[in-house]
């Protein structure tokens, strides 16, 4: 039986989605948060739409 990459610890680990992410979005700074914001301003507006459709 042979074991799957994850669970073998090797020097070179590659680093997670996560950290990747996070390094990312310190990197871009400013144009992630406006991303992120118009994201969310974005999810909002369809969440109140839909409500007063379906009041």
């Amino acid at each position: 039986m042979s074991e799957s990459p994850e669970s073998t610890s090797s020097p070179t680990e590659q680093p997670s989605y996560v950290k990747l992410a996070m390094r990312n979005m310190v990197r871009k700074g400013r144009k992630s948060l406006t991303h992120f914001a118009l994201t969310t301003i974005g999810l909002l507006a369809l969440l109140v739409g839909l409500s007063y459709l379906t009041r």
